[in-house]
């Protein structure tokens, strides 16, 4: 995509401060961090998200991001990691070309990934369960 800015740094166009690279994938270090460490896998060709990625990459980028958070943990003596993909603006996507955040947790480092906790309803549950198939 012409004017997508993770193209650009995916394939080199605008400097990164870059981790890894290969054929398919860029990882780089977030410009703006949720804490030391914090960085982003970038496929190479654009995908909005991951609906329109194909299964093949999204097992690739899963892989990418379990041997990058191995190593990274060793570098920033981490307590923790979270490995968060958004898909949609209501999902808090920013930038709509694919990516995955790998942020480093410490103890009571406030990065504030989490939510609520809600309650699966009997009505909620059966209606999802009425609806939803594999096949």
């Amino acid at each position: 995509m012409k004017d997508c800015i993770f193209c650009k740094i995916a394939n080199g166009e605008i400097p990164s401060a870059t981790l890894y690279e290969d054929e398919e994938f860029r990882v780089i270090l977030d410009l703006g961090p949720a804490n030391k460490g914090h960085a982003l896998i970038l496929p190479k060709a654009h995908y909005e998200n991951l609906y329109e990625l194909p299964d093949e990459t999204a097992g690739h980028a899963m892989i990418l991001a379990k041997k990058v958070i191995t190593k990274m943990k060793e570098v920033v003596d981490c307590d923790g990691y979270n490995v968060v993909q958004n898909n949609g603006e209501a999902a808090g996507q920013t930038v709509f070309h694919f990516h995955m955040h790998l942020i480093p947790r410490y103890k009571g480092d406030n990065a504030g990934i989490t939510w609520n906790a809600g309650t699966l309803t009997s009505e909620d549950r059966d209606d999802i369960l009425a609806k939803f198939s594999m096949k």
